[in-house]
């Protein structure tokens, strides 16, 4: 089950605008929001000062755009579009109650993607996202059963122990700097005591392919683009992402797992059996069944001979969520150094989204034959907040 991106811009971000400030030296400084309104606001206030082929650019304040941390969802799952090369996640256990730790962190993350905390050390924070999800314990404490109260269950080639299965609280950070997420990190634990780390994992995102439109997707550890198929429009991810009603609307079953691969067994397989255990071609991405690779997979292909074009153990077979009988899954899964293999992260309206898959790979899925998950489970991804609604308090309540 291999990592994703999503290439269309959430509506969350509309509506943002840019400051334009001039400084002493008659120049522009940009501190921004960007949104489509955004761009005419800037070239109007470019205009004013100078022909745009004179004005100092700074091509690292170019490269990124900053991520609105406040809506209806939270940042670091449908937005920023295009995702953040550079990941850092932990796992932790809570001491306490969760209502203030969590507005903490949410007053934490106002900060730091505004550039005034302290722990960023003048570093701009570009592109940074947090994302903070719950675990089923906390959950259970006001809902009895429904979204976010299951336990992630054990599957086959897992070597896991106590220490790195279930948790109190995922934070995700991502960003286009890699000296953001370990500072970003750093100062988010800084500002509260109640959290024990349980465990911790960086990650990182190769060159982004074109896959179909303005949906991008990256390669990873293997060679192969990672996450082609997934919910891009804001009707997909309504069926398949977001928990649209009850007592956690808003939010969405976050799947963490962490993967070491066996790289030099798999490469030492010709690259047509790496290909027959993926399902694709690796240097186009083209399913085996043919087309390109924006294309879904003819899971009914036959070559003349009566043979299945996609082999039955193939990868994208296997994860395909048609014979499951689940939709897609949004996955921004990262590529591991340390140790090699790949961080696995997914969100789904549903917990059976993931389970539900895992258990069709568990199956017969050629890949796993190289993989070993080390690190586990599943949290409660909790709705969007703002400056007047603390993080978690649609769930736990404000203190």
């Amino acid at each position: 089950m291999i990592g994703a991106t999503e290439a269309v811009p959430s509506v969350e971000d509309a509506g943002a605008i840019i400051i334009v400030v001039a400084n002493e030296a008659g120049g522009i400084s940009r501190r921004s929001l960007l949104t489509s309104g955004g761009i005419a606001a800037l070239g109007t206030a470019l205009a004013g000062c100078a022909p745009a082929e004179q004005v100092p650019r700074d091509p690292v304040a170019d490269a990124v755009r900053p991520v609105v941390p406040t809506g209806e969802h939270q940042a670091g799952i449908a937005r920023p579009a295009a995702v953040q090369p550079h990941l850092l996640l932990g796992v932790y256990d809570l001491d306490g109650g969760p209502v203030g730790v969590l507005a903490r962190l949410g007053d934490s993350i106002l900060a730091l993607t505004s550039g005034d905390h302290p722990a960023l050390a003048g570093i701009a924070p570009g592109d940074l996202s947090v994302t903070v999800g719950v675990g089923p314990r906390l959950v259970q404490q006001v809902v009895a059963e429904g979204p976010g109260t299951e336990p992630l269950p054990a599957f086959p080639r897992e070597d896991i122990d106590e220490r790195h299965r279930g948790g109190d609280l995922v934070i995700q950070v991502c960003a286009s700097d890699p000296l953001v997420p370990p500072l970003a990190l750093a100062g988010l634990l800084a500002d509260t005591s109640a959290l024990t780390e349980r465990w911790r994992q960086r990650g990182a995102r190769g060159p982004s392919v074109a896959v179909r439109g303005d949906h991008t997707a990256p390669r990873n550890v293997l060679g192969f683009v990672d996450g082609i198929a997934a919910p891009i429009s804001v009707d997909e991810r309504a069926e398949s992402v977001w928990i649209g009603q009850g007592a956690v609307a808003g939010a969405s079953i976050m799947v963490v797992r962490r993967m070491e691969i066996d790289l030099a067994a798999f490469q030492r397989l010709p690259v047509e059996a790496q290909e027959s255990a993926i399902g694709r071609e690796r240097a186009s991405s083209a399913p085996l069944s043919g087309g390109a690779i924006g294309d879904d997979v003819d899971l009914q292909a036959k070559s003349p001979d009566g043979k299945y074009l996609i082999p039955a153990d193939a990868h994208v077979r296997r994860a395909h969520p048609r014979p499951a009988g689940v939709p897609l899954m949004l996955r921004r899964s990262y590529s591991m150094d340390d140790p090699l293999g790949l961080l696995f992260v997914s969100f789904q309206a549903e917990l059976r989204t993931f389970t539900q898959t895992m258990e069709r790979m568990s199956e017969s899925d050629a890949l796993l034959d190289f993989t070993l998950t080390t690190a586990t489970g599943a949290f409660l991804a909790l709705p969007g907040f703002d400056a007047q609604h603390p993080l978690g308090s649609t769930i736990f309540g404000a203190a």
